[in-house]
């Protein structure tokens, strides 16, 4: 029997959310010093686009590394239902007390799509466009 092909399937998202860059670990001073404009008490927003990639061995019976119906689903599940036209500060109970950056944004999802899937082996880079030109991509190493 030979090795199957190893493939990388990638879908994208686009979804609207506000936040605020603040810690609470950090005084006020601090907050304006490092996160800048970002630290508006208002808030901003952002349209962030985000790639899922998935990798894995293409099916000898399906052709497929992973059916796109539940790449679909997944992604809405972890990313569209949670954070799409949201305050990610406020309506997402995960960064209530974590800063919303978008370091953190690629975690939570790589984190969440891992909960979601039937098989989270298969998850191999959440890639987040902020702007752009200020891209995150997580491929869920911890240290």
């Amino acid at each position: 029997m030979s090795a199957r092909p190893i493939a990388y399937l990638t879908r994208r998202e686009t979804f609207s959310a506000c936040h605020r860059l603040h810690s609470p670990l950090l005084t006020d001073e601090e907050n304006l010093q490092i996160f800048s404009k970002c630290n508006n008490p208002n808030g901003h927003g952002h349209n962030y686009t985000v790639e899922v990639t998935i990798r894995g061995p293409i099916d000898e019976k399906t052709g497929m590394v992973m059916n796109l119906c539940d790449l679909k689903l997944y992604m809405e599940q972890s990313i569209m239902n949670v954070m799409d036209h949201k305050n990610l500060d406020k309506d997402v109970p995960h960064f209530h007390h974590l800063v919303s950056t978008t370091e953190n944004v690629a975690v939570f999802i790589w984190d969440s799509l891992s909960a979601h899937m039937a098989n989270p082996s298969l998850l191999y880079e959440v890639k987040i466009f902020e702007t752009e030109k200020n891209i995150m991509i997580y491929r869920g190493e911890r240290e």
